[in-house]
């Protein structure tokens, strides 16, 4: 014992002083570790976040530019199957789109004009017979009250004229950045569409050359999602627009068919898009046709929108873009609170994208990436034959089990 003792002594000596890493509890030094990674991890992801936001004149036209190209793909790539030259199909499927969408547009906006003057005159009988309700219903209003109340309303917009004028300015500045944002769009949109597989594998080869198939499999497999997203959103916006705008045209709301329209471009922001259009249909059937009319369009905005969540989402995205609804609705408000609009745009689809990519890196093994066809609704899966067929075979040794 005495032996041990000395020894024991003997080893406690021989300890450098300055080690106090025994001392520290082995807990408080693991989450010491993990504290200091993960806030070098928040570190770095907010330097990644900057720097999107402070280019994001070009990141916002290259992600519009990438939805697009994942749009208008599918159709680039059956003419070339068809033998038209590349550059060709490019140009007729550019054109085309452009055409489609300067057409509605040209429509949509001649209607809304034509319109208006029947919307106004039904806004100033809906205003008259507010002011008869607010004068003869429960409330009484003198009509000095009421014109009171106009009149404050009228003084403070001249009162505030200057902040309008301002906001007027910073307006038109803001759509000359839009319409600079269009054109490199465009550019950027030509360029995916003639030469995307080239830009891939230019992208591509900055990476380490033992890693470089897996990401190049799950860059495909992330942009084969992204087609599969573009593909059944814009299905399922157009089952929307014309649902809802046939309802509002049966019940006879004014401006059915810009209505519609809205209803078709807001559709591209999964839930937080329907609930706007939806709002402002029921509004304007408020305001032009009354109570009833509201509640009859209320109705037939949440019966097309229980038919698109329940049957087409499920039925067209299917396998080919798996995202929990919570996962969705987390995403559109981080986009919406970093990037506003365009971030509640392009939120989920980026998030698509992570999703197909990641799950390619971490469970598909030895693929050749010329065997993944990004045009097609499968290519979003990772191959993971051995590890379904290793679950299967547990299944079956516990089936077999007594």
């Amino acid at each position: 014992m005495t032996r041990n003792r000395v020894a024991g002594l003997k080893h406690r000596t021989t300890l450098p002083s300055t080690d106090v890493t025994p001392l520290v509890p082995k807990g408080l030094r693991v989450s010491a570790a993990l504290s200091w990674r993960f806030l070098v991890i928040i570190g770095a992801l907010y330097v990644i976040i900057w720097l999107l936001g402070y280019f994001a004149h070009v990141v916002i036209p290259v992600a519009i530019a990438l939805l697009l190209a994942a749009l208008m793909a599918p159709g680039v790539g059956k003419l070339v199957e068809w033998r038209v030259p590349r550059s060709l199909a490019t140009a007729i499927v550019l054109v085309g789109g452009l055409a489609v969408v300067g057409g509605v547009l040209t429509f949509v906006i001649t209607e809304f004009t034509n319109g208006l003057p029947q919307l106004q005159s039904q806004v100033n009988d809906s205003l008259d017979t507010i002011q008869n309700w607010l004068s003869t219903g429960p409330l009484h209003l003198r009509q000095d009250q009421i014109k009171s109340f106009l009149q404050n309303a009228i003084d403070t917009i001249k009162a505030n004229q200057s902040a309008i004028t301002s906001g007027a300015i910073t307006t038109a500045a803001t759509i000359g950045e839009v319409l600079t944002g269009l054109l490199l769009t465009l550019f950027i949109l030509i360029f995916f569409l003639f030469d995307g597989a080239g830009i891939w594998r230019f992208v591509v080869r900055g990476v380490p050359g033992i890693v470089r198939d897996r990401v190049d499999v799950a860059g495909k497999r992330g942009f084969s999602s992204l087609v599969s997203y573009v593909r059944a959103t814009a299905a399922v916006a157009v089952f929307d627009a014309v649902g809802i705008g046939i309802g509002l045209w049966i019940v006879g709301v004014p401006l059915f068919v810009p209505l519609a329209a809205l209803v078709f471009l807001t559709a591209f922001i999964p839930i937080i898009g329907a609930l706007i259009a939806g709002t402002v249909a029921v509004l304007i059937a408020l305001v032009a046709n009354g109570f009833i009319s509201s509640l009859i369009v209320l109705a037939i905005v949440i019966g097309i929108m229980q038919i698109e969540s329940h049957v087409l989402q499920p039925w067209l995205l299917g396998r080919a873009v798996k995202l929990h609804p919570l996962a969705v609705v987390l995403a559109i408000g981080v986009g919406l609170i970093a990037a506003g609009i365009a971030g509640a745009l392009l939120s989920v689809p980026l998030l698509a994208v992570l999703n197909a990519g990641v799950r390619s890196l971490v469970n598909e093994g030895e693929t050749d990436p010329d065997d993944v066809d990004v045009l097609d609704d499968a290519a979003s899966q990772p191959n993971v034959v051995e590890d379904d067929e290793e679950s299967e075979a547990d299944a079956d040794e516990d089936a077999a089990r007594p």
